[in-house]
This record gives structure tokens, C-alpha cells and sequence, in this order.
């Protein structure tokens, strides 16, 4: 059935391709990238210091999309919740994106 071929990808591919779709949630990745385990205000100040003003509601939102997605984990110290970038997540989008364009051969670009 051609015209309506159903793909299934393993790894949650499904659930990290919607998440990092937004600029906002990928400056979120590359800030937890850079320095991980910050809390949320922490992210706020660094969003804001690189030139981003997100609001305090509207970081933690894409927080939580982010954490859905298998992206960021949380760990709750006391009264601190402290957001952990979990790379493993994209490891169905590398093995997807390496399936439909292979690296090049040496001397070819």
C-alpha cells in the first residue's frame, strides 16, 4: 500500500523531531549543552545573557515539552529542580539521518 505507508522509528524519533522543530527549545538544548544541570532560573538568566528573552512561563513550557520528549531530565535537590540534558535521545535521529545520507567517502564532498 503505497499511498498510505505507515513508518514506525524506534528510539521515540516520533517525540525528538517536534521538540527540537522550535528555535527556543533547541537554544534550551545548547544552553543545558554548554553547562548542564541548571535550574530554571539559571536557564532564564543564560537565555537572556546570549541575546533571548524568554519569560520564566514560557522557558519552562518548552521545558517540559523537552522532558517528554526524553530529551531533559529533572532532579529535585530541597526546594531546587535542577534540568539535565540526556543526549541519548537523539541517538534515533543520528541513526536516522546517517540511514538516509551516509557520511561522504573520503575524498568526495
Amino acid at each position: 500500500m503505497i499511498g498510505n505507508l505507515e513508518v514506525a522509528y524506534c528510539d521515540g524519533v516520533e517525540e525528538v523531531f517536534p521538540a527540537i522543530a522550535d528555535p527556543a527549545r533547541r537554544r534550551l538544548v545548547e544552553a543545558l549543552a554548554e553547562r548542564n544541570d541548571q535550574t530554571l532560573f539559571e536557564l532564564c538568566v543564560r537565555l537572556l545573557g546570549s541575546g533571548h528573552s524568554m519569560s520564566r512561563q514560557a522557558v519552562a513550557k518548552h521545558l517540559g515539552v523537552l522532558k517528554a520528549a526524553g530529551l531533559v531530565s529533572t532532579t529535585v535537590q530541597g526546594r531546587t529542580t535542577l534540568h539535565h540534558l540526556d543526549p541519548t535521545a537523539l541517538g534515533g535521529v543520528r541513526d536516522w539521518v546517517e540511514r538516509i545520507a551516509p557520511p561522504a567517502e573520503e575524498g568526495q564532498q
